[in-house]
């Protein structure tokens, strides 16, 4: 039997994820009445609360945002696309979203990258003899896959971070003429993800780290959540991340967002433009 090489990483999918990035009216809001301005803050704490207190990959949290990108971001996990169109359709029936501009969003899926894992599940499946691209290597190959999916549970359907702060980026990896991640040997792309990897490691107890794939789903290849109780760790971590080989020779950035955690009791300062109301 030939050396077997795989091409593509198998990866294993978990909740799904939308991004929801909300600029607020401001003028409009401030010519509201008290009375008004209560309830419907109160309308949103309520919604947020009771999806805030979801578990098993179905929750959404709110994120007071800084810079021009936008004021509100809404963070949603939820278990397929269906649910996530309701908490879209729910958001867009709050009283709030008179006084909000959607102007961006972001959809994915909870992902883990399986680069070790796929070398050994082709070198096990060759040891029994199975050939690829058949019927028993597909139902032995998925039978792996189900044992890891179920030890990997808690990561592919997570809560939410209770950290205090969110940064929120998507990437590709470069498929020009000059380089192209999908080109390069299974081998060396399998050693450079193991080395960026090893660097997320080093900041595992600040940092807690939530990629989402997005091919085909959006305008990049994934999402990247970064949670943390003290913003400074965002900036060391990618800033050490881009010597290794897989970030400065094969990635390329979009936007960068961050968010302060609003939690439900904090939306009425966050809408009255009490910033340390709402978020501590």
């Amino acid at each position: 039997m030939s050396q077997i090489q795989p091409i593509v990483p198998l990866t294993l999918e978990g909740a799904s994820v939308l991004h929801q990035i909300f600029r607020l009216r401001w003028d409009e809001w401030q010519a509201v009445d008290a009375g008004t301005r209560t309830e419907v803050v109160d309308e949103f704490r309520d919604w947020l609360t009771r999806a805030e207190a979801a578990r098993g990959g179905s929750q959404t949290a709110a994120y007071a945002m800084l810079g021009h990108k936008g004021d509100l971001l809404l963070l949603h996990y939820r278990h397929d696309f269906t649910a996530l169109l309701e908490a879209q359709l729910n958001v867009s029936r709050l009283r709030i979203a008179a006084y909000c501009e959607l102007v961006n969003s972001y959809l994915s899926v909870v992902e883990l990258g399986l680069y070790e894992s796929t070398r050994k599940i082709h070198e096990e499946l060759a040891a029994r003899g199975l050939e690829p691209d058949t019927g028993d290597w597909e139902k032995a190959q998925q039978e792996l896959l189900e044992r890891q999916r179920a030890a990997m549970s808690s990561r592919l359907y997570p809560e939410v971070p209770a950290s205090r702060y969110l940064c929120f980026y998507p990437m590709d990896r470069k498929r020009g003429e000059g380089k192209n991640w999908y080109l390069e040997p299974f081998a060396d792309r399998q050693r450079m993800m193991h080395e960026h990897g090893l660097i997320g490691r080093k900041y595992g107890g600040i940092v807690k780290q939530v990629i989402s794939g997005s091919i085909g789903f959006d305008d990049w290849e994934w999402g990247v959540d970064l949670f943390a109780d003290d913003p400074l760790p965002f900036k060391r971590l990618i800033y050490e991340m881009r010597f290794d080989a897989a970030s400065a020779v094969y990635a390329l950035f979009g936007a960068f967002y961050i968010g302060l955690r609003v939690k439900p009791q904090g939306f009425a300062a966050l809408m009255a433009g009490d910033a340390r109301g709402a978020v501590e």
